[in-house]
């Protein structure tokens, strides 16, 4: 079964997209000319938009190498048919927070505070629609007519947030006999019985050696908490509308419930983190990492960082 990619287009919407309730939709909010002219923050998307296109322009080779998407493609698109948005979720960037508000979103009166949801129930999968339960005509009608966001991190901070939450916290014991094992069985010379059967102390050059392995690649797809951004949600083949960012995760997720028109009512969950993993632990993080290593890595995640618009880190000491 396979679904057309769509074509990237600045104004994705036309004439047979019509009003919800007598109200534009979202995205014609978000390609209002008066929006457009009036306000630096739509300057900015636009920005993050020729971003994405040119860089899926200039790595064609890498970036197209799928010329096609299939509804497997599309599991991490959230769809809100009420408001007319898809929302592509990526781990470790404010994905539980964007779950709740999708859930407030599409509950239709069932929940009114985001922050009532517990954690866990953000991330059942039944409590959320995803693209890839529709038929190929529903798919193509939705990319076509739904405003369509995502939100991005620093890839390598995203990536030792990952590694800290998966491989040092000791309740995550599905993590560790998962992926722990495999890693150290792999990375680390004369591993103790224990630390085999366990696999709850990877370090992270352990775990560094197994993301560039080759092995690791061709076995199987990463695990999303540290999959690539491009690899979840296909920006070069799915138009998004608008890129929000975790350093400005606020003001963007807020301009979203904006283009909602649920705004008045609903905003993004602010609280600040304390064990948030910042630029500075992830300078630390990388210490340890030798060059080859780090430039491995980084040509592993550097759609991300090119896309995105994330320069190379200053602590990486690149071959």
């Amino acid at each position: 079964m396979l679904l057309q990619a769509l074509v990237m287009r600045r104004n994705p919407f036309g004439v047979d997209i019509c009003c919800r309730k007598g109200s534009r939709s979202p995205l014609q909010e978000l390609y209002n000319p008066m929006q457009l002219e009036l306000s630096n923050t739509a300057v900015l998307h636009q920005m993050r938009r020729d971003q994405v296109t040119d860089t899926c322009r200039a790595n064609s080779a890498t970036s197209r190498k799928r010329r096609v998407l299939t509804p497997n493609d599309l599991k991490h698109l959230v769809v809100d048919e009420d408001h007319e948005l898809i929302y592509c979720y990526v781990p470790k960037v404010a994905c539980t927070n964007w779950k709740r508000l999708m859930m407030v979103l599409t509950g239709r009166g069932k929940y009114s505070d985001p922050m009532e949801i517990p954690a866990n129930e953000a991330h059942v999968s039944a409590n959320l629609k995803t693209l890839n339960q529709y038929s190929i005509p529903e798919i193509n009608h939705r990319l076509k007519s739904y405003m369509k966001f995502l939100f991005v991190r620093e890839p390598f901070e995203r990536l030792v947030s990952a590694y800290r939450n998966k491989f040092t916290q000791k309740y995550n014991i599905s993590f560790h006999k998962r992926y722990g094992t495999k890693i150290i069985k792999r990375q680390r010379k004369n591993a103790t019985q224990e630390a085999l059967r366990k696999g709850d102390d990877v370090k992270f050059e352990e775990f560094v050696a197994y993301l560039i392995d080759p092995h690791t690649q061709r076995e199987e797809p990463f695990n999303e908490h540290w999959q690539t951004v491009y690899s979840l949600c296909h920006p070069c083949h799915i138009h998004y509308d608008l890129v929000g960012k975790y350093e400005t995760l606020e003001e963007d997720s807020n301009y979203v419930l904006q283009l909602a028109g649920v705004g008045s009512y609903l905003k993004f969950p602010t609280y600040a983190k304390s064990t948030r993993t910042t630029d500075e632990m992830t300078t630390e993080f990388f210490q340890n990492i030798s060059s080859e290593h780090q430039t491995q890595l980084y040509e592993v995640y550097k759609l991300d960082f090119l896309m995105f618009n994330y320069s190379v880190p200053s602590y990486l000491k690149l071959e």
